[in-house]
């Protein structure tokens, strides 16, 4: 603020005024930014256009930089997260990516919570392989951390010699998840605005994963407690964007289903107050046995269960519909012409 090249009285009206940053000048109105500072429309003007003169600009980027990611500046950076499928991450073109929230929605039983291990493990890989190089936030508000099912999951890469032909060999992925328990939203906010920025600054957070946002405000806010629920689902995505922006790290809420009168099916809980939030919404849905062809059951065998990636929404694809089962090595996308021989 002190190298703003202006003139005493306008730089005098601007330190009473307490406003302490450019974006806080660029942000109010000229009638506000007047009212502040006592200062006539004429300073008002100056005073902005020399805030905003001195706000160094990004460089040029062109789409072929932006598609290529070369000569990209940090803060349009866009990373991509593997599902360790090549049939799912071609759906996905590349994975997940690292910018906006990303909601994994659907029933129970779907494999919310095993593609977000799955995911966990694939975070830790280098970039070449599909991963972050780096470590894991892992929320859980409703139940406790599946350590059982991480650990075979992380048994059966070693087994098929996944994890060796991606990593070093030496990468010990239990010790690079980190597990916060949080019982109620207040609980929550505190943890995102105080205890993971400092998780990532000491550690290597590159993945941050929520499970679920719906369990904390199931049975927690009475019906005239609309209002107050709105503010808390915003305040909790305003952080997880903030987190999201100025780290380029993935964010992976999972949400559940609750049934819909009006359209006889599942509809995600939590409302427009919740979706207006999201950038990329994925629902898991199950497929009926008997649906399935001959041919299916044939390749697959009768005890298979057979589940749908929907791309609901997303800033890079199309919509879209991925089969896929889940074994033991976790969510596994099926190639349509298998479904459909």
């Amino acid at each position: 603020m002190e190298k703003l090249d202006l003139h005493p009285r306008i730089m005098l009206a601007l330190k009473k005024s307490k406003l302490k940053s450019f974006p806080e000048i660029l942000s109010l109105s000229n009638p506000d930014l007047k009212r502040a500072t006592n200062l006539s429309s004429r300073d008002v003007q100056i005073l902005k256009g020399a805030v905003a003169e001195s706000i160094p600009m990004l460089p040029i980027v062109t789409a072929f930089n932006l598609t290529k990611q070369s000569n990209v500046p940090p803060a349009l950076k866009v990373d991509k997260l593997s599902t360790s499928c090549e049939i799912l991450d071609k759906a996905l073109r590349g994975g997940f990516i690292s910018r906006g929230i990303t909601e994994i929605v659907g029933e129970s039983a779907c494999g919310k919570t095993q593609l977000c291990l799955q995911l966990s493990l694939m975070c830790q890989l280098p970039e070449e392989a599909g991963g972050l190089a780096g470590d894991t936030m892992y929320i859980c508000t409703e139940d406790a951390f599946p350590t059982k099912r991480f650990t075979q999951l992380i048994e059966a890469w070693h087994q098929k010699g996944i994890w060796k032909k991606l990593s070093d060999g030496c990468l010990q992925p239990g010790d690079h998840v980190y597990i916060e328990h949080i019982t109620d939203v207040e609980s929550l906010i505190v943890c995102l605005e105080r205890k993971l920025p400092v998780l990532i600054k000491r550690r290597k957070i590159k993945l941050i994963v929520l499970d679920s946002v719906a369990a904390l405000f199931r049975s927690e806010y009475a019906i005239e407690d609309t209002l107050l629920r709105s503010k808390h689902l915003s305040s909790i995505a305003k952080e997880l964007h903030h987190v999201n922006m100025h780290y380029n790290i993935p964010v992976m809420c999972v949400n559940q289903v609750t049934a819909s009168e009006k359209s006889n099916s599942n509809i995600p809980c939590l409302g427009l107050s919740w979706a207006n939030h999201l950038t990329t919404r994925i629902q898991l849905t199950k497929v009926e046995q008997t649906a399935l062809p001959p041919s299916v059951i044939e390749l697959f065998g009768p005890h298979v269960s057979f589940r749908n990636l929907e791309v609901v929404f997303a800033p890079h694809i199309p919509q879209t519909v991925i089969p896929y089962i889940i074994n033991n090595d976790g969510v596994k996308g099926i190639s349509l012409s298998n479904i459909l021989m």
